[in-house]
């Protein structure tokens, strides 16, 4: 998860606009994914 924001904190320094906003959804949805994985992998 630490990855995920570290990308997203240089993805904010160094793009502008709509590519930003892009790789912020796709690394929410990676991360949304992580999560839901380790969830489940605790309930096991």
């Amino acid at each position: 998860m630490a990855t995920y924001a570290i990308l997203a904190v240089l993805a904010t320094l160094t793009l502008d606009g709509k590519p930003r906003i892009v790789i912020w959804v796709v690394l929410g949805g990676f991360a949304l994914k992580t999560y839901l994985v380790v969830l489940k992998d605790r309930a096991d």
